[in-house]
């Protein structure tokens, strides 16, 4: 008599690969917005004095610390860009947006939303400079060629992805006019200079894939379109940069 293949129960899933965040600006937001979400802390000898204050919190916490050399450090980080100290934390979630925004969100001047920005330093950057020009929240689009959190994007930041709330919106040209704020796509030509567009309290900014640009279903669904004039010696800025330009001109419009 033939027995019956037995049936092993179903392994259960893994869980999220963690987050690592390099560099004293980003290690010192996660411990400022979310120490619990620290895991395990490394440093450098050379980062001692910096790093006592996170090992005192790591150890009331009762979570490992340690001090490492160069090579140990390198291998936890992943890279050897890591800053002299990496904090291993949960993995961040990214919920999806609701509609329309709420009215905190709509305080700021300007919200970032990033439709296929697939470089995450570029990601990173943005943070960085949305966080320095007070914007609350900043949305990443669905596309799959956009960026998503990593040890680049968070190093980039430096700590501006802690100070940010930040939402995913998968389809988002069906997203965008459900916003209840003003919709500007950036392109590279074609839209009006920052000054000529109508007033708004705030203005979602949308900023496109490196090479692509916004797609023109996303720019179709924008209330206006957007161009920084330039010398035309070069056809356009990076992301990253455009970026900062822009959401520095819209603020000033505000302020």
């Amino acid at each position: 008599m033939e027995r019956a293949p037995s049936s092993s129960p179903p392994r259960p899933p893994r869980p999220p690969e963690p987050d690592r965040i390099c560099g004293l600006a980003a290690v010192s937001a996660v411990f400022a917005r979310r120490p619990r979400d620290v895991l395990r802390l490394f440093h450098l000898p050379s980062r001692r004095r910096e790093a006592n204050p996170f090992c005192s919190v790591m150890a009331q916490m009762r979570k490992p610390y340690r001090e490492v050399g160069e090579e140990e450090l390198a291998r936890v980080a992943g890279t050897v860009h890591h800053g002299g100290i990496v904090a291993v934390t949960a993995r961040r979630k990214v919920p999806q947006l609701a509609l329309p925004l709420a009215p905190a969100l709509r305080a700021a001047p300007v919200l970032p939303v990033l439709d296929g920005v697939s470089n995450p330093h570029n990601l990173g950057a943005i943070a960085r400079s949305a966080a320095f020009f007070g914007c609350i929240g900043m949305v990443v689009s669905g596309d799959p060629r956009q960026a998503g959190l990593s040890d680049a994007a968070w190093r980039t930041s430096e700590g501006g992805l802690e100070v940010l709330s930040l939402w995913s919106a998968p389809a988002l040209p069906s997203a965008l006019p459900r916003l209840g704020v003003m919709t500007v796509a950036a392109v590279a030509r074609g839209g009006v200079a920052p000054e000529n567009l109508p007033p708004a309290d705030c203005v979602a900014l949308v900023l496109g894939n490196e090479e692509q640009g916004v797609s023109e279903r996303t720019a179709a669904a924008c209330d206006a379109r957007v161009t920084l004039p330039g010398s035309g010696r070069v056809e356009s800025l990076n992301v990253s940069v455009a970026a900062a330009v822009l959401i520095h001109a819209l603020s000033a419009r505000r302020s």
